[in-house]
């Protein structure tokens, strides 16, 4: 999906490379590949440490002249990125641990170009559900559902909240974009010993056709470890 995005992106912009802005991205999981396809990627960190090891990722890789690794939050975005600047904006595992996602996604739509897209991967609150009942935390299980920000209080859970698909939608449709997508990550794979995997070219090969059908299909996208939504920006 990204990359057909990148695609758009370039096609608007007769041919340049797309600018990327990665909110949260310190480590350039996302950023180092996406400037070695081309891209020109600005990385919103606020961890010293994770852009240090970003610019080195980079340079091994030969694209540190794409990468711009500045340090902040989404509270400065409007001072570190030019309104409008961004053709494609990743919020990726970020949505979870912020302070206001109201405040944060309008931070990230302020930066994104008209007809561009803000990519967001979030923890999906039912996987944990799933997680804890199948490990016998039955009771932490129940909570779970029963939280409203799928978080479980007085814990040493290190996420603010927790995303179902309904509401991950719901965010995204009140900071005023439009949802195109919404699908799962990690349906099923987590679920399978990787040691069924490791023995079995085939049914690797398999759960990999599995997955990708199943990221599009409810109920089973609604499983997923994690949910990833492309909310585009009005034109």
């Amino acid at each position: 999906m990204l990359e057909t995005e990148l695609a758009d992106a370039r096609q608007r912009r007769a041919g340049r490379p797309p600018r990327v802005l990665d909110v949260g991205g310190g480590s350039g999981v996302w950023a180092v590949p996406l400037a070695s396809a081309g891209c020109s990627v600005t990385v919103v960190d606020p961890s010293p440490n994770a852009l240090a090891t970003l610019q080195r990722r980079a340079v091994d890789a030969g694209v540190a002249d794409r990468i711009t690794p500045l340090q902040g939050d989404t509270d400065a975005l409007s001072a570190l990125s030019p309104a409008g600047g961004a053709d494609l904006v990743l919020a990726h595992g970020l949505l979870e641990v912020v302070d206001d996602v109201e405040a944060a996604l309008a931070a990230m739509v302020a930066v994104t170009a008209p007809g561009g897209a803000v990519s967001v991967l979030v923890a999906n609150r039912y996987a944990a559900v799933l997680a804890w009942a199948l490990a016998g935390r039955v009771a932490e299980a129940l909570e779970l559902v029963r939280a409203p920000d799928g978080r479980l209080a007085g814990t040493s859970d290190t996420l603010q909240r927790r995303f179902d698909t309904d509401g991950l939608r719901q965010v995204l449709t009140a900071a005023g974009l439009t949802v195109e997508l919404v699908q799962g990550q990690a349906v099923l794979s987590d679920l399978v010993p990787g040691s069924v995997l490791d023995a079995n070219p085939r049914a690797a090969d398999a759960m990999g056709e599995l997955e990708r059908v199943a990221a599009q299909r409810p109920p089973l996208r609604d499983i997923a470890t994690r949910l990833h939504a492309i909310g585009r920006v009005p034109a």
